[in-house]
């Protein structure tokens, strides 16, 4: 098991909140008042992350980067030289498709891309690579449905990345040998800061085209104060993403 995914999903929710169950299950006999601070901080923790109110506000707060309005669609072709797809894990073995497909995540990166080439024509580039060391690599999966389900070729293709610095760095190796400086970055409305930060570290100019917002009205019943598991998992990739803002520029930053 990687190393990197198994601190992951350690020191992030749920993971981290269930260790501190845990540690309040295991000191309530000598120490009953820190036991009792750990699981009163678990829960409390559980609660909060799993409210689709939080999540939105949390949102807000990462999602800096406005929507491409659709008017400017055809004009990309003047600004930029390339639409680059990040990737974003797969499911594995689908019956219904005979093999792996994109995660929802991917696709919905995809359907949008999808539009903006064609509305554009600009070349596609897709980065994404092996998830846990297993081909086809992200790319691999993404460029197939961009030509089978949406009739659209991908120029580029980097299947060596696994982190979103890799995504940039062997990106920027593959395009800038064709010229290719100013791309339009298509990601997570969310995760469009540190990507953004990491492909102008690797050189280039980039436009935002974040998609997937979830700093938006939920819609709940309630206004959001009821937990639910789909919220929880939100939470989680909020909070992965504002810890690799704080420590990329650390890691990645020039010296």
């Amino acid at each position: 098991m990687p190393i990197r995914y198994l601190f992951k999903q350690l020191l992030l929710p749920p993971g981290v909140l269930l260790l501190a169950l845990l540690v309040a299950w295991w000191l309530r006999k000598r120490f009953p008042r820190m036991a009792g601070a750990c699981f009163g901080l678990a829960l409390g923790g559980l609660w909060l992350l799993s409210l689709p109110v939080v999540v939105e506000w949390s949102a807000h707060v990462l999602e800096r980067e406005p929507a491409l309005a659709e008017a400017h669609w055809i004009d990309l072709a003047q600004q930029v030289d390339a639409i680059v797809v990040l990737g974003a894990g797969r499911e594995q073995g689908d019956p219904a498709w005979g093999d792996d497909q994109p995660s929802p995540m991917a696709l919905e990166r995809l359907r949008y891309a999808a539009r903006l080439a064609k509305a554009s024509g600009v070349p596609l580039a897709i980065t994404g690579g092996l998830h846990f060391g297993q081909p086809p690599s992200e790319a691999a999966l993404m460029t197939e449905v961009l030509a089978r389900d949406y009739g659209v070729p991908v120029r580029w293709q980097e299947e060596a990345s696994r982190t979103t610095w890799e995504n940039a760095t062997l990106s920027a190796e593959l395009l800038h040998r064709d010229g290719v400086r100013r791309v339009l970055l298509v990601t997570q409305a969310w995760h469009m800061p540190r990507a953004r930060w990491c492909f102008e570290q690797a050189g280039f100019q980039v436009l935002s085209a974040p998609v997937g917002f979830l700093g938006v009205a939920n819609g709940r019943p309630g206004g959001g104060w009821l937990p639910e598991s789909k919220a929880l998992w939100q939470s989680s990739l909020l909070l992965n993403e504002a810890l690799g803002l704080l420590l990329y520029p650390l890691v990645y930053g020039q010296p």
